[in-house]
């Protein structure tokens, strides 16, 4: 039986903070935990489920952070499926408090990737993967597995560097809007095109940033959702997937938000169409075309015209981002619990200028990996009603 529409999202908060280099991972994540709850109207003796994951965490995580949050909840996630883990972790803890296991999942992440000046996309894709013997001879990295697929969609489909840039320029302009994000200056297309390649076609304002950061997310029943502070935001679809080699030559333009979307829409038994928004992790400006024509927005090869000139704007056919993405407000390692908590507060509203007008429904879809070689994907499809 599934659950959607009888699980819901309580309480959330994001730290607010991009450079933390006094704090540690476990800190912030404290911090955001005592936020969230306040935020949600409970106590931490109400938590009896906890999630989490992050850059540096190992199997020992879960309980190690009970320990540091002095909690004994019933039910311990840590799994960790990289930037889309905190989506995902929606729902785990949502068939959980489905099944009875828990009544209140708490999902954390906290990291400080720029205090430790920690080099995020430019890793190689190699360590105890077999597959990683045949590419890292020649010198793969992260940002240069993205560049492949931006290559290849060039290739099949005669996207643009113009297409791509103007991504990146409305997401800053969403940032401006943010007063926590990072960098809030206006870019231009020309900005994007003229700042230096990083890896071919990819420029330096079509990678995300790095900053400190984390957050919390609180997770229960619906019904008991309802007698708490904040107004339920609700579960409607849940899906996961991922994309690898399979042995061969996979098809680079089709990623695992394609699986993990068909699951999460049908679930809610809603359609693209129907969304008011999307949360879209946005490693590089790539990630989001490729996200968006897999989540069945546009087709396949029509994601350049889909985002080009504002269409993934404000006041565009699909407003992606509101709070300025990874590209431009916060990127700290792993940014999928941020695109939950933008997703809830554009439900909730009242967020001023990056209010998206009439949003009743989201969609957040989470990437973690490499796209081009082996990722996963977790899109989550929220209501406020």
């Amino acid at each position: 039986m599934s659950f959607s529409g009888k699980i819901a999202i309580a309480g959330i908060h994001e730290y607010e903070s991009r450079w933390a280099p006094d704090k540690t991972s476990f800190q912030i994540m404290g911090e955001c935990t005592r936020e969230a709850l306040t935020d949600a109207g409970l106590t931490l003796s109400d938590v009896d489920g906890l999630f989490c994951a992050s850059m540096a965490s190992d199997a020992m995580m879960p309980v190690q952070l009970s320990e540091y949050l002095n909690i004994k909840p019933r039910y311990l996630d840590g799994s960790n499926i990289g930037g889309s883990s905190f989506v995902s972790h929606v729902a785990h803890a949502a068939a959980a408090i489905h099944a009875g296991l828990c009544d209140v999942g708490l999902i954390l992440y906290g990291s400080t990737a720029a205090s430790d000046a920690m080099a995020i996309g430019t890793g190689n894709s190699g360590g105890r993967d077999p597959g990683a013997a045949f590419n890292t001879p020649y010198g793969m990295t992260l940002v240069s597995s993205y560049a492949m697929v931006a290559h290849r969609h060039m290739h099949e489909y005669g996207t643009t560097s113009e297409q791509l840039a103007d991504i990146a320029v409305s997401t800053r302009h969403h940032a401006s809007l943010n007063p926590h994000a990072k960098m809030q200056n206006p870019i231009t297309r020309a900005d994007v095109l003229e700042s230096r390649v990083i890896a071919d076609p990819l420029h330096l304002l079509d990678c995300c940033i790095i900053s400190d950061g984390g957050g919390a997310v609180i997770v229960t029943s619906l019904e008991r959702a309802k007698d708490l502070r904040q107004k339920p935001v609700v579960v409607r679809g849940t899906g996961e997937s991922v994309a690898h080699r399979e042995i061969g030559a996979p098809d680079l333009t089709t990623i695992a938000a394609k699986q993990s979307g068909e699951q999460a829409f049908a679930m809610a038994g809603l359609s693209p169409a129907d969304m008011h928004l999307a949360t879209i992790y946005d490693s590089f400006t790539i990630t989001v075309l490729c996200t968006l024509e897999n989540l069945g927005f546009c087709k396949k090869g029509e994601g350049g015209a889909f985002v080009e000139n504002g269409g993934i704007g404000l006041g565009g056919r699909l407003p992606v981002n509101p709070d300025g993405g990874g590209l431009s407000s916060n990127h700290s390692g792993m940014r999928g619990i941020f695109l939950v908590i933008e997703a809830v507060r554009q439900l909730r509203g009242g967020l001023g200028a990056r209010q998206v007008e009439g949003a009743e429904l989201a969609v957040a879809h989470g990437t973690g990996g490499y796209l081009g070689l082996m990722h996963s994907g977790a899109t989550l499809i929220l209501s406020n009603s």
